[in-house]
């Protein structure tokens, strides 16, 4: 098995640097979420996983993440799912569990639609589809939506560590053309949520309507009362285990 650093060229494009793990069974490939790496807690935690279950495992960084090319702040939604399904299409074959953390849902969410014939299943942890239009800008003062349109970006202290959070005009505008909640999503594979009900970031009613929205006949949601929107604990992690050993 190798897990080396590896890169997908890509002629125009940036690169895009992932680990890979080769293994039998259906593939899981970790998509990260908003500003995160292919470096965080549960990305780690399904490379030792995958290795101690002889599962083939690929993890990446978006443009503008990571160590992948590119400049954080001209990235958005739409060209960072362009990123996950030229990773989808030229670095695994077969049927793949797509991971989607965050941001990573509302990714896994669009790859749903373009490729559902390759997928094997949907794991999503604390997805946030549409967050631009549905979760973000609605929590935002007149000042910062008028700055954000104005000034073209706008920045936060990270809730997580001492980083600041680049949110810009681009990212918001790009994320109503791919809206997950504006079209059906009919989906033909199992698919599990896990949410975290003390997660300040995503609320557990926004998870709850993706489990409403997605069609789908084997939808369940698992609710974790003390969780937060990282769900890196060891019992969340055991958890995401347990889950994905179903596929």
């Amino acid at each position: 098995m190798t897990d080396n650093l590896q890169v997908l060229k890509r002629s125009g494009k940036p690169d895009i640097a992932y680990h890979r793990i080769e293994g039998e069974g259906a593939g899981i490939i970790w998509l990260g979420g908003y500003a995160s790496d292919m470096a965080g807690t549960k990305a780690e935690y399904l490379s030792t996983w995958s290795r101690s279950m002889g599962r083939p495992y690929l993890r990446f960084d978006y443009s503008g993440h990571g160590q992948s090319g590119g400049n954080f702040e001209d990235g958005c939604i739409s060209e960072w799912a362009d990123d996950a399904l030229a990773v989808l299409d030229q670095l695994t074959q077969g049927p793949q569990v797509l991971v989607g953390s965050s941001m990573g849902g509302w990714i896994a969410c669009l790859l749903a639609r373009q490729r559902p014939e390759r997928l094997a299943g949907l794991v999503f942890i604390a997805p946030a589809p549409d967050f631009t239009s549905e979760l973000m800008w609605p929590s935002w003062d007149k000042a910062t939506q008028e700055k954000l349109m104005t000034d073209g970006k706008v920045e936060f202290p990270s809730e997580y560590d001492d980083s600041v959070m680049v949110y810009t005009r681009k990212l918001y505008e790009d994320g109503k053309t791919v809206s997950v909640f504006s079209e059906p999503l009919v989906v033909n594979v199992p698919v599990r949520i896990l949410q975290g009900m003390n997660d300040a970031s995503v609320p557990w009613q926004h998870a709850a309507r993706l489990a409403e929205h997605i069609d789908a006949d084997d939808v369940v949601m698992t609710m974790v009362k003390k969780a937060d929107h990282r769900m890196s604990g060891a019992e969340d992690l055991a958890r995401l285990g347990e889950v994905l050993g179903c596929f």
